[in-house]
């Protein structure tokens, strides 16, 4: 079982924006070996870029049409020469930083069609 993080107030977490997004595009992040460069369309009307390292479980052009549950108010920033605005999430049964662990990635996603941008609560 994951090790828990520490607690938070409920204030802390209602800081959060979730939403739901559509991949537009997807494609291989020039740049690292692990990541994909994903176009998203989040309702806002303007594209949104995130790097997501899930390449090892997922082929790009497989999740074009998905969507998936972004958090939509993470500060920008630069991963390895390419703008990530935002992270998808995704479950794990097995921790990023063990090297013998055969681990699983699967995003999380709305189980039937909504808008996009449509908040998470």
């Amino acid at each position: 079982m994951a090790e828990s993080k520490p607690m938070i107030s409920f204030e802390e977490f209602a800081k959060v924006d979730l939403r739901v997004a559509k991949i537009t595009h997807a494609e291989a992040h020039p740049n690292a070996d692990r990541l994909i460069k994903l176009q998203l369309d989040d309702g806002a009307g303007e594209p949104r870029q995130i790097c997501a390292g899930v390449k090892a479980h997922y082929e790009p052009e497989s999740l074009v049409g998905k969507q998936i549950v972004i958090v939509a108010n993470l500060a920008p920033r630069t991963i390895r020469g390419e703008e990530s605005r935002g992270m998808l999430l995704a479950a794990s049964d097995a921790p990023k930083d063990d090297p013998q662990a055969e681990r699983n990635v699967v995003l999380l996603t709305p189980m039937s069609e909504i808008a996009t941008g449509s908040i998470v609560s």
